[in-house]
């Protein structure tokens, strides 16, 4: 044991020690989830909003756990934590399987907003008031300085809700959700690392180690070995997210740390920035719409490189490219005054994430997108005509010639044919998801001590 307690006193060595061991670990459990999922039929059905069209095994959440959570007792012991950490490591446990829990009924029957929303509160809740994790000061953003307490208490709540359901909206496609959580976590990892954080250091690299497993099933070619996070992974992602970014404001506040970061606040939001902004992008346009910030549809912007022509991991690469480099203007401007700095970061990340609606970065985006040498008057200028040549008949007389139909008409009919296609599948989709998890729901009735 002692020579344990030497070894894992070198941060260096225990973070790297995390990653490969939740590496392992969770890789030995992916596969056991999709073998009892496909055995149980417990899968994702295509239907509706859902870019999928093959059902795929869901609830990889509890892998990402059960590896997490497991390596995370592991270490603990083995470094010896005092009574403080001790509390936050098991605060911490307590409120990620209350998430857990909630997550995987969600997948499993789905449960009402306001029943994710209160599991929520009460998860972060419980960080909170029993490790004093909380945003205490705005730094000078907007000439706002130390918070009150219940302010800092309340705004440290809202917070974590909104990182929580902002991570679980972007999980739409394969790779985004893990990959955006893994550049954060290893943001916070190596500040973690460099001022002797000992917990939340195997916290960061324990969660990347989990993370790189699951990605590796997530972003497989092959359906048998796909494996989807469910809102049971992206809600216990998410909360580990704003846990560690509060815990990194907090841990850069106190005086007795080597290398503090002098704009911590404009840190954290690039961390973040992606979440954020499509959350707020589809709040939006839904209250425009009158409906429910709530209520599905395609209007995220992985949805929309999606529909410029993109792969899943196309999309992914460009959206994390575009974290990378908001994180990366972040630490370039670090000692101009915060609220330039935050002007800046704004600018930045609207230019960047934003850009598959300009319609300059809309053509290079489709000309990147296209798979097939065509021509490219079509991506250069969409009102110049184009040809469908026709297949005829070799015959004495002289063939026709081509068929004349401009881009805007042929992109319409395409359209036109897919929502077709579409809606008629989603109406079959639909009516056997029903079927589906009125079953799941009858038997968790009957099974739930929980009404």
């Amino acid at each position: 044991m002692s020579y344990l307690l030497d070894l894992f006193s070198n941060l260096y060595i225990l973070a790297a020690l995390s990653v490969i061991l939740t590496f392992l670990s969770s890789i030995r459990m992916f596969p056991v989830i999709i073998h009892i999922v496909r055995t149980k039929n417990i899968m994702d059905i295509p239907g509706g909003r859902k870019i999928h069209t093959t059902n795929i095994p869901t609830l990889g959440g509890i892998g990402l756990f059960a590896s997490f959570s497991l390596c995370l007792i592991i270490f603990g012991i083995s470094i010896g934590l005092e009574r403080p950490d001790l509390i936050k490591l098991l605060s911490l446990l307590g409120a990620t399987i209350l998430l857990l829990f909630m997550g995987v009924k969600d997948d499993l029957i789905a449960i009402s907003p306001k029943k994710k929303l209160t599991s929520q509160l009460i998860a972060s809740a419980i960080v909170i008031f029993m490790t004093d994790v909380r945003i205490m000061s705005f730094n000078g953003l907007f000439g706002i300085g130390e918070l009150p307490y219940i302010v800092s208490v309340l705004f440290t709540l809202f917070v974590f809700i909104l990182v929580i359901n902002a991570f679980n909206l972007i999980d739409g496609i394969d790779g985004l959700a893990g990959s955006i959580a893994l550049i954060g976590c290893c943001t916070y990892g190596i500040f973690f690392l460099q001022n002797g954080q000992s917990l939340m250091s195997v916290v960061s690299f324990l969660l990347i180690g989990s993370i790189l497993g699951f990605l590796r099933y997530n972003l497989s070619k092959s359906d048998s070995k796909k494996l989807f996070m469910g809102d049971s992974g992206s809600m216990f992602i998410g909360f580990l997210l704003a846990y560690q970014g509060i815990s990194f404001l907090t841990v850069n506040a106190s005086a007795n740390i080597p290398m503090p970061t002098t704009n911590a606040l404009i840190v954290l939001l690039p961390i973040l920035s992606f979440p954020l902004l499509d959350t707020l992008r589809v709040f939006i346009l839904r209250a425009k719409d009158k409906r429910s910030p709530f209520s599905p549809d395609r209007n995220h912007i992985h949805h929309r490189l999606l529909n410029l022509g993109l792969s899943h991991k196309q999309s992914t690469f460009f959206i994390v490219t575009c974290n990378w480099l908001v994180i990366g203007t972040a630490f370039l401007i670090r000692d101009l005054n915060i609220n330039v700095q935050f002007l800046i970061f704004l600018g930045t990340v609207s230019a960047l994430y934003l850009s598959p609606f300009i319609p300059f970065a809309e053509k290079l985006i489709r000309l990147i997108a296209i798979k097939e040498p065509l021509s490219l008057a079509i991506l250069v200028n969409t009102n110049k005509e184009i040809y469908e040549p026709e297949s005829v008949v070799p015959t004495a007389l002289t063939p026709k010639p081509p068929r004349k139909k401009t881009f805007a008409a042929l992109k319409i009919h395409s359209e036109q044919e897919y929502l077709h296609e579409e809606k008629s599948l989603d109406e079959e989709r639909n009516a056997e998801i029903q079927k589906i998890m009125d079953k799941r729901e009858a038997i968790f009735k009957k099974t739930s001590i929980l009404k």
